[in-house]
């Protein structure tokens, strides 16, 4: 594993403990948006192990990140939605004002919980990070 995509999985799991903090904290509004940087992080840490470049923009990870998981069936749908799900949150978290401008506490906790899912399963396909599952079209062990 490159030194670069291992920080990436380190801030990755750091705003993981974050959001957890913030949820029994009840700050249900950060917990949402540290779940989404968690995955955020661990799909740069996935895109720099397989190209050795940054992938900065919120944007372009999440289409490179999505692009090359579209057809992986290690990734079921809530997987493949959790970025553009939990950026909504983000969102919410950092722009939405008037009645509709908080995340709930129900969403918050289970976008950390699917954050959680999301980091582990992205993480289990990075060499040197445990014993990856091949690639969906490579042979079977």
């Amino acid at each position: 594993m490159k030194p670069e995509t291992a920080a990436f999985l380190h801030k990755a799991r750091e705003f993981l403990d974050k959001a957890q903090g913030m949820l029994a904290g009840h700050w249900p509004d950060e917990a949402g948006r540290a779940a989404y940087l968690a995955g955020l992080h661990a799909a740069q840490a996935f895109l720099f192990e397989r190209s050795g470049e940054i992938t900065k923009s919120h944007k372009q990870v999440r289409a490179e990140f999505g692009r090359l998981i579209k057809n992986d069936a290690r990734f079921d749908a809530e997987l493949r939605a959790f970025l553009g799900r939990t950026y909504d949150l983000k969102a919410i978290a950092d722009y939405e004002t008037g009645p509709d401008s908080q995340v709930s506490a129900e969403r918050a906790g289970a976008a950390v919980q699917a954050a959680r899912r999301f980091v582990g399963s992205v993480a289990s396909l990075i060499p040197g990070n445990g014993d990856p599952p091949p690639a969906p079209d490579s042979p079977k062990r």
